[in-house]
């Protein structure tokens, strides 16, 4: 079963703000680890509280957030962004 990853309006630009490194560190990261696998939650984690339904996915520093809709096969990514800012509005 492979996963389709869909990225966010605002991800392209959160892309674009980090190094061309750590930027495809994390598209490699997304394709060649979450997309293949059979259940791409236990490569993440859960988020708690008001954010209960997005999941992240920790790489290096940096932090993947995601929605994860089962009966579509899809994962959406939302927000990539340093650890220390990745969960400010």
């Amino acid at each position: 079963m492979s996963w389709t990853i869909e990225f966010d309006k605002r991800v392209e630009k959160d892309l674009r703000a980090l190094d061309k490194q750590a930027a495809n560190r994390i598209l490699k990261y997304l394709t060649e680890r979450v997309a293949p696998a059979d259940d791409p939650r236990r490569l993440g984690k859960a988020l708690s509280g008001e954010l209960g339904e997005y999941w992240r996915y920790r790489v290096g520093p940096y932090r993947v957030l995601a929605t994860i809709e089962d009966d579509a096969l899809r994962i959406l990514v939302l927000r990539v962004a340093h650890r220390n800012h990745v969960y400010r509005r």
